[in-house]
């Protein structure tokens, strides 16, 4: 017990040498402004402590919602650790995507109780991708704001995938239909829309990865369609520039919607 109360008692001193530096180095600890504040550092602590994570190192990448840190698991491999700004959330984009949700009641505004449910959705969604066997990354542990999931990338050398706009494609009509099928395949066996579904979210392994699954919504969303029609036409436009002659959105997404309906 004393050697786990060390073990914890450093990890602690560690985390917190590395928000007072605030250091630029790629592989230090980075602190965004309203994203590791004391309470997260609470929620850290938890999941350090029952072995979910050991170590986090820099940022991977910093969005509108939340930001992406390399963690490292008990066993020393990689694994990314979101977390879901608090104190400085902007929620009001997120309850069109939330509220009439049959998995979430008593959605609230203020974003002390919208962040963990938000955090929540986005694990409830990897969950159901990943049974469906589409191509997401696999989801760990949830606590609050933080979400731990499977590292995408070179876990040799601890290198993330790349974005699919800064990958150079090897074919990209083989991808393009690749993207669709992942689409067709998360409405009829998730039973989800993506909804933010853009060159920005997909992540290039040799294959593509779908990430920030946040905003999907289920199928039974009064605005499903409509999210459908966007994440299509978002896909189509990018893959038009790369010379793909594609299938006009609206044909594409007629088709998905009538395979779920068999």
């Amino acid at each position: 017990m004393k050697r786990a109360d060390e073990k914890y008692e450093r990890i602690i001193s560690e985390l917190d040498r590395r928000k007072q530096k605030r250091r630029k180095d790629d592989d230090e600890f980075k602190v965004v402004e309203g994203v590791i504040d004391p309470p997260t550092l609470k929620t850290l602590y938890k999941l350090l402590n029952r072995g979910t994570i050991r170590t986090l190192h820099g940022a991977i990448s910093a969005g509108k919602e939340a930001n992406v840190y390399r963690g490292e698991n008990a066993d020393g491999k990689s694994v990314a650790v979101k977390i879901y700004r608090v104190s400085t959330a902007e929620t009001d984009f997120m309850l069109e995507y939330i509220i009439g949700d049959s998995r979430f009641k008593n959605v609230k505004r203020r974003s002390r109780s919208l962040i963990p449910q938000w955090a929540t959705k986005e694990y409830k969604n990897l969950i159901r991708y990943h049974e469906a066997g589409i191509r997401v990354p696999r989801p760990i542990d949830l606590e609050r704001n933080v979400l731990v999931m499977e590292f995408i990338g070179d876990l040799k050398n601890n290198l993330p995938a790349p974005l699919l706009k800064n990958t150079t494609i090897p074919s990209p009509v083989k991808t393009f239909n690749e993207i669709i099928r992942m689409v067709e395949k998360g409405y009829t066996k998730a039973g989800l829309v993506h909804a933010d579904l853009s060159e920005y979210n997909i992540l290039w392994l040799g294959k593509p990865v779908f990430i920030d699954v946040s905003q999907a919504v289920l199928i039974s969303h009064e605005y499903a369609e409509k999210y459908l029609f966007r994440d299509i036409q978002n896909i189509t436009s990018y893959f038009t520039k790369l010379g793909v002659d594609a299938e006009n959105p609206e044909v594409i997404v007629k088709h998905i919607v009538s395979v779920g309906e068999k």
